[in-house]
């Protein structure tokens, strides 16, 4: 009888950290009517409590087995309660360049299906991705991004002349100077502001503002520019750096501690 008792105690005491997501999560992929995508749980999450969503696109190459292990994705949203989705795209590569991509209904399709799975905060879901992974994420957000908190993008965008539909509610943008791999988007007359024209544009913003300089870590500073005068509350900020084609250390969990209206931390 004690044995029983102690037994019944150990399932009760471990039912918070299970449920419908064990079959798919991390290295194992989630199936989708004939796709598939990742995610990955954060810490010490209590399996009852709602969940921010962060929704990464991969670069070209890759899938998302590789960002739900990632130390500057995961090991970011992991530590701040986010749950990461990692859609995989076909051919390990994603349909950004023109409107109409089955990649949108497809992420968007993902949202709805983790949904099943867990409890998600839907006034916290953010949008990311890195190189082609982020011209897909602009892309997801420009025509599935009112539903949107924030576009968190990283060296990777769609043309600036291209006309949205939506819009997420924040857009934050990051590019280096010496990307080679997806060529910093320079404005005429050398305007460092032209990677974010479309959402300025867009959104209806004023002029914008240079903040000072800021940085996560000791060996990459960031030159910002902030909208903050867009039209219905949206927002635009665009972060620049002297480097080349990376996700620099400590961006993204940095945005979703401000966007959270957190005091922002590294890792």
């Amino acid at each position: 009888m004690i044995l029983r008792a102690f037994l019944f105690l150990i399932v009760v005491w471990t039912l918070p950290a299970m449920g419908p997501w064990q079959d798919c999560e991390g290295a194992k992929a989630c199936d989708l009517d004939g796709r598939s995508y990742h995610i990955r749980v954060p810490d010490d999450w209590d399996g009852d409590t709602a969940l921010p969503v962060l929704l990464h696109f991969h670069g070209w190459g890759r899938q998302g087995d590789l960002i739900v292990k990632h130390q500057r994705i995961s090991g970011h949203t992991r530590r701040r309660g986010v749950l990461l989705i990692a859609p995989n795209g076909r051919g390990r590569t994603w349909d950004f360049w023109d409107q109409g991509s089955a990649d949108v209904p497809f992420a968007a399709a993902v949202i709805e299906d983790v949904a099943k799975r867990f409890p998600i905060d839907r006034d916290q879901i953010f949008v990311s991705g890195y190189s082609y992974g982020a011209a897909m994420a602009w892309r997801f957000a420009c025509e599935n991004g009112d539903g949107v908190t924030g576009l968190l993008a990283v060296s990777g965008t769609l043309r600036q002349t291209e006309r949205c539909p939506q819009a997420p509610k924040h857009i934050r943008h990051v590019h280096g100077f010496a990307d080679t791999v997806m060529d910093f988007p320079m404005g005429a007359g050398g305007d460092v502001t032209h990677p974010v024209a479309l959402w300025r544009k867009a959104l209806g913003c004023a002029a914008g503002r240079r903040l000072p300089e800021w940085q996560v870590v000791s060996f990459l500073s960031f030159e910002r520019w902030h909208w903050d005068n867009c039209e219905g509350g949206h927002t635009v900020t665009l972060d620049l750096h002297s480097g080349g084609h990376f996700i620099p250390h400590g961006w993204i969990g940095w945005q979703l501690d401000q966007l959270m209206g957190r005091v922002p931390l590294y890792p």
